[in-house]
Protein backbone atom coordinates (compact mmCIF):
# COMPACT_ATOMS: atom_id res chain seq x y z
CA UNK A 1 0.00 0.00 0.00
CA UNK A 2 1.23 3.49 -0.77
CA UNK A 3 1.10 6.47 1.62
CA UNK A 4 -1.53 8.00 -0.68
CA UNK A 5 -3.54 4.77 -0.75
CA UNK A 6 -3.41 4.40 3.02
CA UNK A 7 -4.72 7.96 3.47
CA UNK A 8 -7.51 7.52 0.91
CA UNK A 9 -8.57 4.26 2.53
CA UNK A 10 -8.60 5.96 5.96
CA UNK A 11 -10.73 8.81 4.61
CA UNK A 12 -13.18 6.34 3.08
CA UNK A 13 -13.39 4.33 6.31
CA UNK A 14 -13.91 7.42 8.46
CA UNK A 15 -16.83 8.44 6.26
CA UNK A 16 -18.24 4.95 5.79
CA UNK A 17 -17.72 5.01 2.02
CA UNK A 18 -17.05 1.75 0.25
CA UNK A 19 -14.43 1.47 -2.44
CA UNK A 20 -17.14 0.55 -4.92
CA UNK A 21 -19.20 3.66 -4.11
CA UNK A 22 -16.24 5.99 -4.28
CA UNK A 23 -15.14 4.49 -7.59
CA UNK A 24 -18.63 4.91 -9.02
CA UNK A 25 -18.89 8.49 -7.75
CA UNK A 26 -15.54 9.36 -9.35
CA UNK A 27 -16.38 7.40 -12.51
CA UNK A 28 -13.47 5.01 -11.97
CA UNK A 29 -13.49 1.26 -11.95
CA UNK A 30 -13.33 -0.31 -8.49
CA UNK A 31 -10.36 -2.36 -9.70
CA UNK A 32 -8.46 0.81 -10.65
CA UNK A 33 -9.18 2.52 -7.33
CA UNK A 34 -8.16 -0.61 -5.43
CA UNK A 35 -4.94 -0.88 -7.45
CA UNK A 36 -4.22 2.79 -6.80
CA UNK A 37 -4.67 2.31 -3.06
CA UNK A 38 -2.47 -0.80 -3.00
CA UNK A 39 0.33 0.61 -5.13
CA UNK A 40 -0.26 -1.61 -8.11
CA UNK A 41 -0.76 1.45 -10.32
CA UNK A 42 1.45 4.47 -10.80
CA UNK A 43 0.79 7.58 -8.78
CA UNK A 44 -2.50 9.35 -9.51
CA UNK A 45 -2.68 12.23 -11.95
CA UNK A 46 -2.92 15.76 -10.54
CA UNK A 47 -6.51 15.92 -11.88
CA UNK A 48 -7.51 12.75 -10.02
CA UNK A 49 -5.88 14.05 -6.83
CA UNK A 50 -7.94 17.23 -7.20
CA UNK A 51 -11.12 15.19 -7.77
CA UNK A 52 -10.41 13.13 -4.66
CA UNK A 53 -9.81 16.26 -2.58
CA UNK A 54 -13.10 17.70 -3.81
CA UNK A 55 -14.86 14.38 -3.18
CA UNK A 56 -13.82 14.43 0.46
CA UNK A 57 -14.21 18.19 0.80
CA UNK A 58 -10.53 18.67 1.64
CA UNK A 59 -9.06 22.15 1.60
CA UNK A 60 -5.84 23.91 2.58
CA UNK A 61 -3.47 21.75 4.61
CA UNK A 62 -5.50 18.56 4.16
CA UNK A 63 -5.51 18.95 0.37
CA UNK A 64 -1.80 19.82 0.39
CA UNK A 65 -1.12 16.66 2.40
CA UNK A 66 -3.00 14.51 -0.13
CA UNK A 67 -1.00 16.09 -2.97
CA UNK A 68 2.26 15.50 -1.07
CA UNK A 69 1.35 11.87 -0.42
CA UNK A 70 0.40 11.34 -4.06
CA UNK A 71 3.79 12.68 -5.15
CA UNK A 72 5.49 10.23 -2.77
CA UNK A 73 3.43 7.24 -3.83
CA UNK A 74 4.99 5.99 -7.03
CA UNK A 75 5.22 2.25 -6.35
CA UNK A 76 8.25 1.80 -8.62
CA UNK A 77 10.52 4.67 -7.71
CA UNK A 78 13.60 5.31 -9.83
CA UNK A 79 16.71 6.99 -8.46
CA UNK A 80 19.09 8.77 -10.83
CA UNK A 81 22.55 8.88 -9.26
CA UNK A 82 24.39 10.01 -12.39
CA UNK A 83 26.93 12.65 -11.45
CA UNK A 84 26.77 11.86 -7.73
CA UNK A 85 29.40 10.28 -5.53
CA UNK A 86 29.83 6.50 -5.67
CA UNK A 87 28.39 6.30 -2.15
CA UNK A 88 25.13 7.74 -3.44
CA UNK A 89 24.91 5.02 -6.08
CA UNK A 90 25.76 2.34 -3.54
CA UNK A 91 23.10 3.63 -1.16
CA UNK A 92 20.45 3.70 -3.90
CA UNK A 93 21.28 0.17 -5.03
CA UNK A 94 21.46 -1.30 -1.54
CA UNK A 95 18.18 0.31 -0.60
CA UNK A 96 16.54 -1.06 -3.76
CA UNK A 97 17.91 -4.53 -3.00
CA UNK A 98 17.11 -4.60 0.72
CA UNK A 99 14.04 -2.44 1.23
CA UNK A 100 11.65 -5.39 1.52
CA UNK A 101 13.70 -6.78 4.41
CA UNK A 102 13.69 -3.59 6.50
CA UNK A 103 11.41 -3.65 9.53
CA UNK A 104 9.00 -0.81 10.25
CA UNK A 105 11.20 0.72 12.97
CA UNK A 106 14.20 0.93 10.64
CA UNK A 107 12.12 2.48 7.86
CA UNK A 108 10.79 5.05 10.32
CA UNK A 109 14.36 5.93 11.41
CA UNK A 110 15.51 6.30 7.82
CA UNK A 111 12.55 8.52 6.96
CA UNK A 112 13.32 10.71 9.97
CA UNK A 113 16.80 11.36 8.56
CA UNK A 114 15.40 12.87 5.37
CA UNK A 115 14.00 16.40 5.18
CA UNK A 116 10.29 16.59 4.42
CA UNK A 117 10.00 18.26 1.06
CA UNK A 118 7.64 18.05 -1.80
Amino acid sequence: MTPFGRRIRALRAARGITLKKMAADLELSPAYLSALEHGRRSRPSPMLVLQICQYFGLIWEDADEIERLAALSHPRAAIDTAGLAPEHTELANRLARDIARLDAATVKKLLALLPKRR
